[in-house]
Order: structure tokens, then C-alpha cells, then sequence
């Protein structure tokens, strides 16, 4: 009976360690797909956070670009505004000069462009 007891209890052994490795591998695995699942739905979680923000970031820079290129505007109106002005300035100076019997210099290139075309 003792060998009969024997293989019994050696059997159960061996049963238990086998089913300690299963269950084992079953706890890791189990444990990787938690992870991955806890992973994915902090990712989802934070995806709506991510899009806000960058949706702030993005009207802020746009609202600072307004105001950049509302500035350029102004200045660039101001500067044809004086362009304009000076060309006709010019041509009185240039037109008294001519009158008292002077002879003027020929304007730049870019200036004689300016006074055909006007850009």
C-alpha cells in the first residue's frame, strides 16, 4: 500500500507543479492583455484632452496671426500712402526744375517703373 501511496503522492506533485505552469502562463498572459487594455483605453481617454488642446493652440496662433497681418495692412497702406506722396513731391521739384532751366537726373529704373505703372 506504501507504493501505491507513493506513486499517489508523487502523481499529485507532479499534477500540481503542471498546473502551476499553466496557470502561470494564463496569470502572465492575462496580465499582458490587462495592460494592453489599460494602455489603449488611456489612450482613448486622453485622445479628446489632445484634440482640445491642440484645437487651443491652434486658434491662439491663428488670432496672433490676425493681429500680425491686420499691423502689415496698416503699414503697408501707410507705406504706398508715402510712396504716392513722395512720387508726387518729386515730380513738383522736378517739373520747378525743369521751369528755372535745370535739367533733372534720370530717376532709377525702379522709379521710372513706378511713375508707368504706378506699383
Amino acid at each position: 500500500m506504501s507504493l501505491w501511496a507513493a506513486l499517489v503522492a508523487l502523481t499529485g506533485t507532479l499534477g500540481m507543479i503542471v498546473a502551476g505552469v499553466f496557470a502561470a502562463r494564463a496569470t502572465k498572459a492575462a496580465a499582458s492583455a490587462t495592460a494592453e487594455a489599460t494602455r489603449a483605453a488611456a489612450q482613448a481617454a486622453a485622445e479628446p484632452e489632445q484634440r482640445r488642446v491642440d484645437l487651443e493652440a491652434f486658434k491662439t496662433i491663428r488670432d496672433d496671426l490676425k493681429v500680425e497681418v491686420g499691423e502689415l495692412r496698416v503699414e503697408t497702406t501707410r507705406l504706398r500712402a508715402i510712396v504716392r506722396a513722395f512720387a508726387g513731391y518729386v515730380g513738383e521739384l522736378t517739373t520747378q526744375m525743369r521751369s528755372a532751366g535745370v535739367d533733372p537726373a534720370d530717376p532709377p529704373p525702379l522709379v521710372d517703373e513706378y511713375n508707368r505703372t504706378g506699383v
